[in-house]
């Protein structure tokens, strides 16, 4: 009996001991639970990362054509709009990496600052994301549509934030210092508003967890596309097909507003996809290889699965 006691004792001990798992970054475990089904090149922490070349790719694509691809997948809640950018003119991609701040209260922000200063962390939590990012990264950020002292960044934290990504940010949440972050080089942002307030009253409470941008469901990886329209978030797993399918849509509707122009498409101005026309279009591709953005042998791969459904 007093041997099992001791035993006892000397578990509870051990375990009190023990470093406490992180609460606020999320572990290699929860990154490949919450992304399991991604099979490619991962970041040290688990975070999966898309190639280089999608990131360049999928700006010139449209979000509708990628939005339907996405819809047909079962994902219904990847885009959101209305939005305030720093150039919303310019559109951007990176991947995603996220965050999640909440209204404070004292003993919740007791313990994250316990565990900052226990990680080595230094200063308001707001930077912590921030030291995480990644070249081509865009930091993701659910701050709750806070704008009033909601403001994330400033301009020392826009310059951070630029050195670590060379892309910029999503903030469901405010910023300060527009005019300057505005004159940072390769930079750009969206955000919900302008305010001069300082971040106040607010703290974060997760790095790489899975968030909420408005009606937007966002995994840390998630390729994200910020243009004029809207911001879609595509799921890693999805992006190469997606991508790939979208791009294939474009060069056909590049093909068949030519036609349309020149009043070769009858009256089906936007079908009449028959072997022929399928065929057509091939020549037209071999016309202009610098319109594609995928390799040939991929365009003949989908050309291929078009046909089997082409008109006749």
């Amino acid at each position: 009996m007093k041997s099992a006691i001791a035993f006892t004792l000397f578990t509870c001990a051990l375990f009190t001991v023990l470093p406490a798992r992180a609460q606020v970054k999320m572990t290699r475990d929860q990154m490949l639970f919450y992304t399991s089904d991604w099979k490619g090149d991962r970041f040290p922490d688990g975070r999966p990362r898309v190639s280089d070349d999608l990131l360049k790719r999928v700006v010139d694509i449209s979000i509708e054509d990628i939005w339907d691809f996405l819809r047909e997948k079962g994902y219904r809640n990847q885009f959101e709009s209305g939005w305030q950018a720093l150039h919303i003119e310019k559109p951007f991609a990176g991947r995603a990496l996220t965050a999640q701040y909440m209204p404070t209260r004292p003993d919740m922000v007791k313990a994250i600052q316990a565990e900052g200063k226990a990680e080595g962390r230094v200063g308001g939590n707001n930077m912590w994301p921030i030291n995480e990012c990644q070249i081509g990264d865009v930091y993701v950020a659910d701050g709750f549509g806070k704008i009033i002292e909601g403001t994330l960044i400033g301009s020392n934290l826009g310059n951070a934030v630029a050195a670590h990504t060379h892309t910029g940010f999503v903030f469901d949440a405010g910023i300060r210092d527009q005019e300057e972050n505005r004159e940072i080089p390769n930079f750009n942002g969206f955000y919900r508003g302008y305010d001069p307030s300082a971040w106040a009253d607010m703290g974060l409470t997760a790095i790489n967890a899975p968030i909420r941008i408005g009606r937007a469901v966002v995994l840390p990886g998630d390729l994200v596309l910020a243009k004029p329209e809207g911001i879609l978030f595509i799921p890693a797993i999805q992006a190469e097909e997606a991508i790939s399918t979208a791009e294939f849509t474009g060069l056909k509707d590049d093909f068949n507003f030519e036609l349309n122009r020149e009043g070769k498409n009858g009256a089906e101005f936007e079908g009449g996809w028959t072997i022929a026309k399928y065929d057509g279009f091939a020549k037209w591709i071999g016309a202009h290889p610098d319109k594609l953005r995928m390799s040939r042998a991929k365009f003949d791969e989908m050309l291929a699965k078009a046909k089997e459904h082409a008109d006749h």
